[in-house]
């Protein structure tokens, strides 16, 4: 049975390789960089001890670098499994949610006559490109030039111009032995039962060709160059080749860098993303025109977990944002989310760069919100004042509506416990401005020591607080030339148990640390277990030791060793059974990772207070200090671990 390319090109957009392959190999914890789709295994189709088998999921191939196999989703499964071509087909299109194609002859000429589609589009393309060249795209040059694009980002991107005239491309293609019914078939001219002689659809425009995600032009954006003209930007219809829900623009280009920056960035038109990628953000990507859907948004969930939304500084850009966080609630899954960057008002990021260069444009990305904090400010500013009981009230009942939305219930319940937080410390605030509690010196000075305002008694959060003593005791306080005790536990835990590594690599390889020193023996502890390839699971703790002091790193060992001596940091120590060193470890990265989150709030609270400093917002701005502040003397985050539990040689 022969299948519609379309079909199988469906299925690979559809899933990752490493989804195929990782059903039925390990993947190498050292070798692989998951957020760059890069995955390492041993290969199966031969026996070896160390990983040569390499599959990446920006090409959509595998090669073992051994025996010599590649191919790609269905060749696995057949030299694999030894399934029929049409078995494998079958089992990766179910496992893609598509329906198998019922391919009757009419079938197969509707999928032959397709194919020849490709080719007249690319016989357009080259031919807009040809006309920018000429005299007539004299003017489209010059507006190119004036918006700073370089003729090897136009090249890039190929872009064209088509001359003002109505039979320009028919005729062109018409030369070219095109078929009046390709033609419409494509989109490039308009016809119709009214219409006694159709003629190009495109005229006076510079021309963007629109590719699909193997690089296959099938429609074109035009933008027009007359002032009064009609309509600015104007799209290829649907055609048997272009269908603009599932198409974003760019998507072929900025796959590979996306994945190796772990960032993708959202624009809403082609001059964005051809101005990003002509300063170096080559890793933006835009729709087609209309409001994001759900396929474009799946197919940004697969360059990256977390895409940076940005948004023109404007009315319809907010309410775009706002469009997009409808959206994208009821499919969040862990992992799976986005941060909106709203550009000054009146601009566009294009408009940014041009005015400003693109250190402005950086900063804004930089400064872009976690989608919780879009929901939140979105219902806080539609509702009105929240001057009365009954009008927190509806407020309280609207946004937990919205948070109901979430469909996967791990997300839907943190993010629950996060709009609770946020209605404690804002109705807390409404209710002291009110009279509720006069004495706001006593609440702040709470708030700046991390435990009052913090408690469980106010927010319900279940954490573990310290107590005043704890707080001032040589266990939290750092010394000058010591890291934070989390950020010891964490690399020294695997420097003294590097069997910690085979358990933990993609979280300890991709630590973000703070204090130097710590991050120079992060590094190479990360490259000495990367290119272990011994018979053991993993280097032994003399071996990664001697390796490190020869790196240059004695010192730092035994000063940080004797931190965690000196701090009864016992699960990190080399006489530490494995398990508790496992155990400490993971507390470790909980607290850091939640430090981490706290510091990322603290920048945006600051950022808010600067542009308006209500009360509510210096509040917000205590109450996280004060939360970054008592985690120096939480012990854990598990109830009943630590010193609040009686067991102080356990905490860290």
């Amino acid at each position: 049975m022969r299948f519609p390319p379309s079909f199988l090109d469906d299925i690979r957009d559809r899933l990752r390789i490493s989804e195929v392959i990782g059903a039925r190999v390990q993947f190498d914890r050292k070798k692989t960089n998951a957020a760059k789709g890069d995955y390492w295994a041993c290969c199966p189709f031969h026996g070896e001890k160390t990983p040569s088998f390499h599959c990446e999921d920006s090409k959509g191939r595998y090669h073992c670098f051994g025996c010599g196999e590649s191919g790609d989703h269905f060749r696995f499964l057949t030299e694999l499994d030894g399934l029929a071509f049409p078995e494998a087909v079958e089992r990766l299109a179910d496992q893609a949610g598509l329906a198998m194609p019922i391919m009757d002859k009419r079938e197969r000429e509707r999928e032959e006559k397709r194919a020849t589609l490709f080719d007249v589009m690319e016989m357009a393309a080259a031919y807009f490109r040809d006309q920018l060249q000429t005299s007539v795209g004299a003017k489209a040059r010059a507006y190119l030039r004036d918006r700073g694009l370089a003729v090897d980002v136009q090249q890039f991107f190929g872009l064209g111009f088509a001359p003002d005239s109505r039979n320009g491309l028919k005729e062109f293609l018409a030369g070219k032995g095109v078929e009046k019914a390709q033609m419409e078939a494509c989109g490039l001219v308009v016809h119709g039962d009214r219409i006694a002689v159709s003629y190009d659809r495109f005229r006076d425009r510079i021309m963007f060709p629109i590719p699909d995600a193997r690089g296959r032009v099938i429609a074109f954006g035009g933008r027009a160059m007359a002032p009064d003209a009609m309509a600015k930007y104007l799209n290829s219809p649907e055609t048997e080749l272009f269908h603009k829900s599932n198409v974003l623009y760019n998507f072929a280009n900025a796959r590979k860098t996306a994945y190796e920056r772990k960032q993708v960035i959202v624009v809403e038109g082609y001059m964005d993303v051809i101005a990003l990628h002509a300063v170096g953000f080559t890793n933006a990507v835009a729709p087609l025109g209309t409001a994001l859907t759900e396929r474009q948004m799946a197919l940004l969930w697969r360059m990256n977990e977390e895409p940076i939304l940005c948004f023109d500084g404007d009315g319809a850009g907010v309410k775009a944002a706002h469009r997009a966080v409808d959206l994208m609630l009821p499919s969040l899954e862990p992992g799976r989310s986005a941060r909106f960057a709203m550009l000054p008002e009146g601009l566009d990021p294009d408009d940014l760069i041009q005015q400003s260069g693109a250190d402005a444009l950086g900063e804004v990305l930089k400064a872009a919100l976690p989608l919780a904090d879009m929901v939140w400010e979105r219902e806080l500013h539609s509702g009105g004042i929240l001057d009365t009981p009954e009008r927190k009230a509806e407020f309280e009942r609207r946004v937990k509506t919205v948070v109901g939305q979430i469909r996967d219930e791990s997300v839907r319940r943190h993010y629950g416990q996060n709009i609770n937080n946020r209605l404690a410390a804002h109705f807390g605030g409404s209710e002291k401005k009110s009279g509720w509690n006069n004495n706001q010196n006593w609440r702040k000075n709470q708030n700046r020591n991390g435990w009052g305002a913090n408690s469980k008694n106010t927010y319900g959060s279940g954490r573990v607080n310290a107590s005043p003593s704890l707080i001032n005791s040589t266990l939290v306080k750092q010394r000058t030339n010591l890291p934070p005790m989390r950020e010891g536990v964490l690399v020294m835990g695997v420097a003294l148990h590097p069997a910690l590594s085979v358990m933990f690599f993609e979280e300890f390889s991709t630590l973000q640390l703070q204090h130097q020193t710590l991050v120079k023996l992060h590094r190479s502890i990360v490259d000495v277990l990367a290119g272990y390839s011994g018979e053991n699971d993993c280097m032994d703790r003399e071996e990664l030791r001697s390796h490190l002091i020869t790196a240059g790193h004695e010192q730092t060992l035994e000063l940080y060793e004797q931190q965690l001596r000196d701090n009864r940091v016992w699960q990190a120590l080399p006489q530490a059974a494995f398990e508790d060193a496992v155990d400490g470890w993971k507390q470790a990265y909980a607290l850091h990772l939640r430090n981490r989150t706290l510091h990322s709030e603290l920048k945006a609270a600051q950022h808010a207070l600067a542009h308006d400093d209500s009360e509510e917002n210096l509040e917000r701005l205590l109450q996280i200090r004060g939360e970054i502040e008592s985690d120096e003397g939480t012990e854990a985050l598990i109830e009943g671990f630590g010193v609040s539990s009686g067991r102080p040689s356990k905490g860290f």
